[in-house]
């Protein structure tokens, strides 16, 4: 898909290397308050970790959530959720995961 995107990549901080495997759906959250998810993209990281187009159409204004599937000692599941307030420029958000914690932030 061509224009702006949403990606992540998956860093698996324990050992040191790219999470392969890692099954991720994005959703737009809709209605009032983001009551309502529609599944808008997904994927599964790569060799290196990573996602580099997890849209199915094109990037609208929204609320947007990533979900991880995930299946270390204690998370099974990640989610995110961002805010795209400008569709001219593309989004990446990457999560570090480790057995006992994670951290995400908004990649370039």
């Amino acid at each position: 898909m061509q224009g702006p995107q949403i990606s992540t990549h998956v860093l698996d901080t324990e050992n040191g290397r790219p999470a392969q495997g890692i099954t991720v759906e994005l959703f737009r959250l809709d209605g009032l308050g983001g009551g309502e998810e529609t599944i808008v993209g997904g994927g599964t990281t790569d060799e290196d970790g990573r996602i580099r187009s997890l849209l199915f159409d094109a990037l609208e204004q929204a609320t947007y959530r990533l979900a991880f599937q995930l299946e270390g000692p204690f998370w099974r599941q990640a989610s995110v959720t961002f805010v795209v307030d400008d569709t001219s420029r593309s989004y990446h958000v990457p999560l570090l995961l480790a057995p006992y914690s994670l951290a995400s932030y908004r990649g370039s």
